[in-house]
């Protein structure tokens, strides 16, 4: 499918990008091009080193934002299938700059779509997040904004030969600004993780996963759908187990604009989707296409009454072992999760030791210390 075509990723020195740059490389080798198009100089310096044009002789790097039309329509020249993964993503940093977010998820995605269609491009996959399931949040707003606006395109396309699609997923596990990196970092500074609800869940993908998902798209989509893969869930509390066991736990409560469980599946989404063995797929309002064709070509079935796709109602969990398992392969090969409990363990002692020798009023204090931020090692 992807031999001999020219590619570009929006957004393509994110951790799916370069996870997506790899991946495609290794299957298709005569890729034609793949156009790694960001906004951050750095980070595609960074990404050339790993990937230089040198090695990899289709690569190349486009500097730009999708909110600058202009030089998408640039990018785009002889493109035949776009990725489109950039946007902004923080859910606090959304309420606080709600219009930027506006620019860069909605207008950068009605200007990705447009310019598609006048550059000729035969496929778009657009990606999504759970949190555009009955948003709560401007962030999530935002993407279900973004998510209409590529399913309705296919209705706006004319004469053109172009499909588009979106896929949506939960979170990625390991992925730049995410909680598995947040928490190894926590542990290994303070000893203490801080969580929002012990009732909170969230699901769970690898970027291995989410990248086969979008291959998976590109090629089977028929126009408009939105591809949801079936994946497991975790407590929030397992996930901190899972990384820093005996660590201390600070409930700070929920942030604003954050769900105790996503979902990827409303009930009232369910009753326009169809179930596939290893995925789900969101039916179009106005598909170009027969829904039943489409379920007989791919052996789709058509959910449950009062099906809804939640993290907290899932029949897949992943136990501390499995998210320990899968944070050591797909994370850091090195993660121990004794290691940094020991090492914070050692250095508050030694710590301790060193100002218990300056007198009684300091060993007062770093003993209040320790037994915040290590009640394990204060009994020591």
């Amino acid at each position: 499918m992807l031999s001999g075509k020219s590619i570009l990723i929006t957004g393509g020195t994110g951790s799916l990008g370069q996870k997506f740059t790899a991946m495609v490389l290794e299957r298709f080798p005569s890729v034609r091009r793949l156009i790694i198009y960001s906004r951050d100089e750095l980070k595609q310096f960074e990404m050339s080193q790993l990937f230089p044009e040198s090695k990899h002789p289709a690569i190349r790097y486009f500097l730009g934002d999708v909110r600058d039309k202009d030089r998408l329509r640039r990018a785009m020249e002889d493109v035949d299938i776009v990725v489109h993964a950039a946007a902004l993503g923080q859910v606090p940093a959304a309420e606080y700059n709600p219009f930027e977010f506006i620019k860069t998820n909605i207008v950068g995605a009605q200007n990705v779509i447009e310019t598609a269609i006048d550059q000729g491009v035969s496929r778009v996959v657009a990606l999504s997040t759970d949190k555009a399931a009955a948003p709560v949040n401007l962030y999530g707003a935002t993407k279900l904004c973004s998510d209409k606006l590529f399913v309705s395109a296919n209705n706006f396309r004319g004469r053109h030969n172009i499909r588009f699609s979106v896929v949506r997923y939960g979170n990625v596990m390991g992925s730049r600004g995410s909680v598995i990196p947040f928490y190894m970092k926590k542990s290994r500074e303070s000893g203490t993780l801080p969580i929002t609800d012990s009732r909170m869940t969230r699901f769970n993908i690898t970027l291995d996963e989410g990248v086969n998902l979008v291959l998976h798209a590109i090629t089977h989509m028929w126009g408009g759908e939105i591809f949801v893969p079936k994946i497991p869930s975790y407590h929030i509390t397992d996930l901190a187990e899972a990384i820093a066991p005996g660590c201390k736990q600070v409930h700070v409560g929920i942030r604003a604009g954050e769900k105790l469980h996503e979902e990827m599946i409303t009930q009232t989404d369910a009753l326009s989707t169809l179930e596939f063995d290893r995925y789900f797929v969101i039916i179009p309002p106005t598909p170009m296409w027969d829904v039943k064709n489409l379920a007989s070509a791919f052996g789709g079935r058509n959910c449950a009454d009062g099906f809804n796709y939640s993290s907290g109602s899932n029949t897949e969990w992943l136990s501390v072992e499995q998210l320990r398992s899968l944070i050591k392969i797909h994370v850091d090969p090195d993660f121990d999760p004794t290691g940094s409990a020991t090492k914070l363990s050692v250095r508050l002692k030694t710590t301790r030791r060193i100002v218990l020798e300056r007198g009684p009023e300091s060993s007062e204090t770093v003993s209040r210390f320790v037994a915040e931020v290590d009640p394990v090692g204060a009994e020591l």
